[in-house]
């Protein structure tokens, strides 16, 4: 074929109508089908959230951080099977047969699937993570030596937020032991001071007092805080010990609270709080007068 040949033979097929008119509803029909697809998964993710919030409404229902991990697994489910389906229908659209590809796909993913056991053990940790409830969205955890809020949860990959906002991405395959602060209750562990020129009996009643009031005003507190008692004789200050029960990892904020909440009522109440103190003393010395024979006293300072 000369190249006056191809030339003719491009240009008439570039002039083609019916190509043109072909390749065109080829193009609008791949359009459609990733449009379609696209307001399919946004509906369907409404109507899934939709309907947690009404199972959120009944008496039998999950509780919150378990329909958060669950919204967000569904979520990421239905996304992959509708643009799988997308891929699909737009390779049909193009004249690929899509059985044969199909067919191939799966003795492919059967050979891949043999050198690729890490994606599968990745899967099935995934699974047994959200099956067996090890940790939601939501939950403070240790993985490894990181920690943080679970962001999300995939059957490949789980997310965590750190305290400074910092993102941790871990194979789930590679979660080994995880350390989840958010099952239960937190105890907040306060330590304060008085002198020791303070009556202990006296101050004890009067914190009891104070701690009695807390749940009233802070919600985040389980039951009334407990004094446990004198935790230390240090060198210049007696020590008590309190206790208080709080919802998961609300311990941080309690102790703050009650540290701050404490001063302003040992302060009202005249309840002494330790400081350093200076204590001066005066030394006497004798020596003996060449001249006389008789002591000579002198004065020395000293600190303590």
């Amino acid at each position: 074929m000369t190249i006056e040949s191809m030339m003719e033979y491009v240009k008439d097929l570039l002039l083609d109508e019916g190509l043109w008119i072909k390749t065109g509803i080829v193009i609008l029909k791949v359009i459609a089908i990733m449009f379609v697809s696209g307001i399919v998964v946004k509906v369907c993710k409404l109507l899934i959230r939709k309907g947690f919030e009404v199972r959120m409404k009944a008496p039998l229902r999950y509780s919150e951080r378990r329909q958060n991990t669950l919204l967000k697994l569904l979520e990421n489910v239905l996304a992959y099977v509708v643009y799988f389906a997308a891929i699909l229908a737009v390779l049909s659209t193009l004249g690929i047969e899509v059985a044969g590809l199909l067919a191939g796909a799966g003795v492919l993913g059967l050979a891949i699937g043999f050198g690729a056991q890490n994606l599968v053990r990745d899967v099935l940790t995934g699974f047994f993570i959200i099956f067996e409830d090890q940790f939601s969205v939501g939950d403070y955890v240790r993985i490894g030596v990181s920690e943080g809020v679970v962001q999300e949860i995939g059957l490949r990959t789980t997310k965590l937020q750190g305290l400074n906002g910092e993102i941790h991405i871990f194979p789930n395959g590679t979660i080994i032991e995880v350390v989840n602060y958010s099952l239960n209750n937190s105890v907040a562990i306060v330590d304060v001071s008085v002198a020791y020129e303070v009556d202990i009996p006296k101050a004890e009643e009067l914190i009891n007092q104070f701690l009695s009031e807390l749940p009233d005003k802070y919600e985040q507190l389980v039951k009334i805080p407990e004094l446990l008692g004198v935790q230390n004789l240090a060198a210049s200050e007696v020590v008590l010990r309190i206790m208080a029960e709080t919802k998961p990892m609300q311990h941080f904020a309690i102790s703050r609270i009650i540290r701050r909440d404490l001063k302003l009522f040992m302060d009202q109440n005249g309840i002494e709080i330790p400081y350093p103190k200076m204590v001066m003393y005066q030394k006497q010395t004798g020596s003996v007068d060449s001249g006389t024979g008789d002591p000579v006293k002198h004065k020395a300072e000293g600190e303590i």
